[in-house]
């Protein structure tokens, strides 16, 4: 019987292999249902993760009626705000106009023209509405977060984020909010994001370079082989006298950019009404100090890595039912 083996792990899907051109990805979210009103994106804060004590009501479980500990990572959400407003056409922008009513830790990161950095709220409204709907196709909003109310830094990061709805519900939140800051709040307002279910974008924790058994998961030969262990066996035949792009090698491992569909949202809360806190803070993060989530599961990145959270785009008949049976938010008991 002949033995069963492989030259590598590791799917062709990721290809290629490097590391990641922005910390913060942009979301394409063409299939995305966007018939409910207001924001279908936010950004948040890999804090760390914990263990949740929750009671598992799903009808075909094991565990059925008993207490279980889960795996959860905990998110902070700092309030976000309006940097400009962006109109599309043919996919193109066409026309974007700037809101100069924002924080001087955003004035040091872009540059903002210095005779127009008085402009009032009435006269950006006044320029948005004197565009003429028959000119574009959709809006977008870019927004930059309120990090400086966190314990990580206060540089703001920047991120193009949709908007649900019709051109005038897109025209009359842009109205309401271009001031305002924007909470998780008006994010989790979404109907599918009630039921527990969220998209998660982020950059994974750098590995640097690294060789092909651990960036590949290669079983590792006989420790007697030729030119090493750690490695793969053969490069392919000598005809054709090439290297496929397929064989396993050395290089970047980590800093990638990854998608989490269909993650699963436990609770979101308000850190003065439900403090998780522990008494030194978490661990390679410190204290939160906004709203946050407990996501089920681990999220990619280190903690204080920058993520985009949206509504999600594919979501199965049966999935968000059995979701809120299993994990339903007034079921949650402990946090550790």
């Amino acid at each position: 019987m002949g033995h069963k083996g492989h030259i590598r792990h590791g799917s062709l899907q990721f290809w290629p292999r490097k590391r990641a051109e922005k910390i913060l990805p942009s979301a394409n979210l063409k299939s995305l249902n966007k018939t409910e009103t207001g924001l279908l994106g936010f950004i948040g804060y890999k804090v760390g993760m914990i263990s949740v004590y929750v009671k598992d009501i799903s009808s075909t479980s094991l565990t059925k009626g008993q207490k279980i500990t889960i795996p959860a990572t905990v998110v902070e959400f700092p309030t976000i705000k309006i940097l400009s407003v962006r109109f599309y056409k043919n996919r193109k922008v066409v026309y974007e106009i700037l809101n100069y009513n924002i924080d001087k830790e955003i004035k040091r990161k872009i540059k903002i023209p210095k005779n127009n950095s008085s402009i009032s709220k009435d006269l950006i409204i006044k320029k948005i509405e004197e565009f003429n709907k028959d000119n574009y196709d959709d809006l977008k909003i870019i927004a930059y977060s309120q990090v400086k109310k966190t314990v990580i830094k206060k540089n703001p990061d920047i991120i193009e984020i949709i908007l649900g709805g019709s051109k005038e519900d897109k025209i009359n939140f842009v109205k309401e909010n271009l001031t305002k800051e924007i909470n998780v709040r008006e994010f989790s307002k979404n109907e599918n994001i009630k039921k527990g279910l969220i998209d998660i974008r982020g950059v994974s924790t750098g590995r640097g370079f690294q060789g092909s058994t651990k960036r590949f998961g290669l079983k590792l030969r006989f420790h007697k082989s030729e030119k090493g262990v750690r490695g793969a066996g053969s490069g392919g035949p000598w005809h054709p006298a090439r290297v496929d792009f397929t064989q396993p090698k050395a290089g970047q491992l980590g800093y990638f950019s990854r998608t989490i569909n269909g993650g699963k949202i436990l609770m979101i809360e308000n850190i003065k009404e439900k403090d998780i806190n522990p008494k030194s803070g978490f661990n390679r993060y410190g204290i939160i100090k906004n709203d946050y989530a407990l996501i089920h599961g681990s999220i990619m990145g280190p903690p204080k890595r920058q993520l985009l959270f949206t509504a999600p785009v594919r979501i199965s008949k049966n999935q968000s039912k059995k979701i809120m049976n299993l994990l339903r938010q007034d079921e949650i008991t402990n946090i550790k």
